[in-house]
Order: C-alpha cells, then structure tokens, then sequence
C-alpha cells in the first residue's frame, strides 16, 4: 500500500513520531534510509538533495516534485512561495502551472480555473493530462507502418524466399516460405505510448485515471509494449504525418523520465519528478516574458557573451545573466532568484543576499554598456513582498531595480517602474479581441 507523505521545501521529515503538516512529517525507517542514498548519490553529481540533520531527521533542499521509495513511501515536495496562510492546494497548483510553463506543455483540457480546483497529487495530475492527450490520439487515429515479415504457410502470399525453400526437409516441402509486408501500428511511436501506458495503469491510484487507463489499454491491444524505451523515444518522428503526435510527446517523456532535470536512477524504478526549485522559476519567468515583449524587442537567456576579467590574453569567468532583453540601443539585464524576501525589513537588508548585488553589478558593467541600461531582480511575490522595492543606485547611470513576481495570477508587479518594453493590460487586450475577430475602434 501506497503512503503519501506531502511537505514543502526545506521541511524536515523524521522517523519519529509527530504532528504531520507540510514543514515536518514522519517517514518508514525503510525510506529514510533510501532518501540518504538517494542524497548521496546527488551529492556525487554535485546537486545537493537534502541535509541530514542527526540519524533521525533529514531536512530537504529547493527541489519539487515526487520521490516513490521502494517500501512504497510516495514523497511529495511543494514549493514554498508564502510564509502565511499557505495553502496544499494552491501549492499544487503553482507547481502545476510552473512545469506546464517551464516545459512548453499544452494541456488539452486543464485550464487555469480547474488547476485550481485540481485536489490530487502532482503525479495524478501528470498522469491526467497523458491520458487526456492519449485518448485525443487515439480518437484521431494510429499511425501505421509496413513491417517485413518472414514465416512459413501453406499458401503463396508476397514473396517467396527461395533461399529458405531450398533448405525445407522432404517432410516440408508442401509449406512455402515467404516473405511479405503487412500494415500495422507496431511503430517507435506507439510502442513508447503502450510501454508508458502500462506504467500508468500500476501507477495510478486515482478511480478516473485508473478506469481511462484500462480502456485506452484495451485500445492498444495490438500494439505491443517497447523492450528499449529510450532507443524507440529516440526513433520518434516529427514528420508532417506526425503532427498528432506532438502533443502526447512532452507527456510521455514526463511518465519516463526522460526529461526531468534529475531523475532516480539505479535498481528501483519508481516514480521520480524532481525539479530545482531556482530553475523550475527562472523558465517559468521566462516563459512569461517571452509572451509579453513589445514587438522589436528581443530576449536572450543565459547569455555568454561576457567575462568578468581578462587573464594573460584569455578571458575568464564567464558571465551568465538568467535574461537580457534588448530594444534598439537599450539594453535590460534580468535575474531571478527563488528566495522569499520581505519589504518590511529594512534593518535586515530586506533579506536581500549581498553576494547577489555582487553578481547584478558585474552583469551591469560588461552588459550593459550603453548609459540607458538597467538592472531587474526578480523574486516570487508574497504577502511581505507585494510590490517593487525602492531603486538601488550603483552611481548615477546604474540603477538595480527589485520586482515581484506573482506565480498566481502571472505578472511582474511594478514592471512600468523599469520601463521595460512589455505589453501592458490594456494591450494584451485589444491582441485578445483582434485574435478573436472583435472589431476594435470608437463606435458612432
């Protein structure tokens, strides 16, 4: 049996005995050993998962996502985006909307509104939007392909192999051996689809995935299931005959872990979502500002085209901005940081990190070399941080502006203070209703 055990980021979990809430919970002996193998096993790779804190508490690190150990232990990891009245559902649904935008994943059916009201665990979701796509493609239909195939009949049908009629015993002479072609949906494709279908059905453990699951499985019952996944995920086509296909694509991957920053690896194949919180946020900002930017303005992330310094003729240190956004000889250098601050706290520094300041600073001097050009600091907008902070000057041509941004109702609050070039409401708007073929203009 199944336990679900959800925290958010940077809760403890303990074998000993508490109160559950998402900051502290309690996990199997079993599970806690595997998560400190598992954390040692990122610390390898140079990511660090979680701290142990004793031999009894392990405190986790800014990942999101679900870890399934082998006794059956499903972790659930939320972002922390607010200190107060945080809510389970509502953190769900901001990591929903985040990998749904990081990812470039178009659900069919899951708007907004019913993310909102969507009570389930990440995985559930997850599993939800790859059965939807599955059964959309499947409704338009299969693709097939000509397959080669080789046996013995009593009849002639394609062609003969005469090689292997030469070699037939005297016994079996009146049994032909042919060599025909037949049309069927045994393709990479499919068979990825029918392998990550059946990993849903021993998966899922909500009653409508579970029902959608079985019946799209006895659709595929002539497809069989893939022996290499990754090399048949590989083998995908994205041909114009394909287009269908794309949508389902990004969900399959997901189901495989085939493009998860970090995946579980080793004997247990359980399920394994994990994201870096501080990426998860730098593309879900990203994705936003690309759908807003004025037109000739351009955007360029994790840009490398600087060096802080200059080193026997060879340049060193690279210099990487999250975003530089550029409209004519104006220039903006952006950066995010997935870190709760508060605007109260002046004597504090408003928690702001001096290394960070460091770091805006260099980006100012080797990117921005035109007078006009300024700095943002992006952070997730909560109720000690609901509007822009009071501009920091390096000098007189070099301001850092600090901005929120809200993961609920997607915008950057107090962007107008930076002047960068982002479509306002007013003209998101008007694109809407032209987009809909509403006539815009004064009326007589």
């Amino acid at each position: 049996m199944t336990l679900l055990v959800t925290i958010r980021e940077f809760g403890r979990l303990t074998t000993a005995a508490v109160t559950p809430s998402l900051d502290e919970a309690q996990v199997t002996v079993s599970a806690f050993d595997w998560l400190c193998d598992l954390s040692a096993r990122f610390n390898k790779s140079g990511a660090r998962l979680l701290q142990v804190e004793g031999r009894h508490s392990l405190k986790w690190d800014s990942y999101v996502g679900v870890v399934e150990t082998p006794c059956g232990t499903r972790l659930e990891i939320l972002p922390k985006h607010t200190e107060q009245d945080y809510c389970e559902k509502k953190g769900r649904a901001v990591l929903c909307r985040m990998i749904q935008n990081a990812l470039n994943l178009k659900p069919r059916t899951t708007s907004v509104a019913s993310l909102e009201l969507f009570d389930a665990p990440l995985t559930e979701w997850v599993i939800e939007q790859f059965l939807a796509e599955l059964d959309h493609l499947i409704k338009r239909g299969l693709r097939s392909d000509y397959l080669r195939v080789e046996e013995e009949q009593y009849f002639l049908r394609g062609q003969l192999n005469v090689v292997a009629q030469m070699r037939q015993p005297p016994g079996r002479q009146h049994c032909f051996q042919i060599r025909h072609d037949v049309f069927v949906p045994d393709r990479p494709e499919n068979r990825v689809l029918k392998f990550a279908l059946e990993r849903v059905c021993k998966l899922t453990q909500h009653p409508d995935n579970w029902r959608l699951a079985h019946e799209l499985r006895g659709l595929l019952i002539d497809v069989p299931s893939s022996n290499r996944p990754e090399s048949d995920l590989r083998s995908w086509s994205n041909e114009r005959l394909m287009a269908h296909y794309r949508a389902v694509k990004p969900w399959c991957e997901l189901i495989l872990n085939e493009q998860m920053p970090f995946a579980v690896t080793g004997q247990w194949q359980g399920i394994s979502l994990l994201f870096p919180m501080e990426k998860l946020f730098e593309r879900y900002v990203e994705s936003w500002l690309r759908g807003r930017l004025l037109p000739g303005a351009t955007l360029r992330s994790q840009a490398r085209t600087e060096y802080l310094c200059q080193h026997k003729n060879d340049s060193i240190f690279r210099l990487e901005p999250d975003f530089l956004i550029r409209q004519g000889k104006q220039q903006w250098v952006l950066d995010t940081k997935w870190k709760l601050i508060d605007s109260g706290s002046r004597d504090k520094n408003y928690g702001l990190s001096q290394s960070d300041f460091y770091q805006l600073f260099a980006y100012g001097r080797k990117y921005l070399k035109h007078p006009a050009g300024q700095l943002v600091l992006i952070y997730p907008s909560h109720s000690a941080f609901a509007e822009a902070l009071a501009p920091f000057a390096f000098d007189d041509n070099l301001h850092l502006h600090v901005l929120p941004f809200d993961p609920h109702e997607l915008c950057l609050i107090d962007s107008e203070h930076t002047s960068l070039p982002l479509l306002s409401s007013k003209d998101l708007a008007k694109l809407s209703d032209r987009a809909r073929g509403i006539k815009i203009g004064p009326t007589i």
